[in-house]
């Protein structure tokens, strides 16, 4: 099962699974994930959320993604 890496009009980045209709993003917007523009395809989970917090840091510039032990 391959994921799909698309974003939500508020800017945020998403993924789901190729199969997904529809996703609601934590802004509160529903999409129509195969209406979204794919930006990236990831093989697995893991690949996709490690694409998404890359674009999200590129962004938004800076590290937001930390592990507890990094506080």
């Amino acid at each position: 099962m391959a994921y799909i890496i698309y974003r939500c009009d508020c800017g945020r980045v998403l993924y789901s699974k190729e199969d997904t209709k529809t996703k609601k993003c934590p802004c509160g917007k529903t999409l129509n994930v195969k209406k979204r523009r794919i930006l990236k395809t990831a093989e697995t989970a893991r690949q996709a959320t490690m694409a998404v917090q890359d674009m999200q840091e590129e962004i938004y510039g800076g590290s937001i993604f930390r592990t507890a032990d990094q506080l």
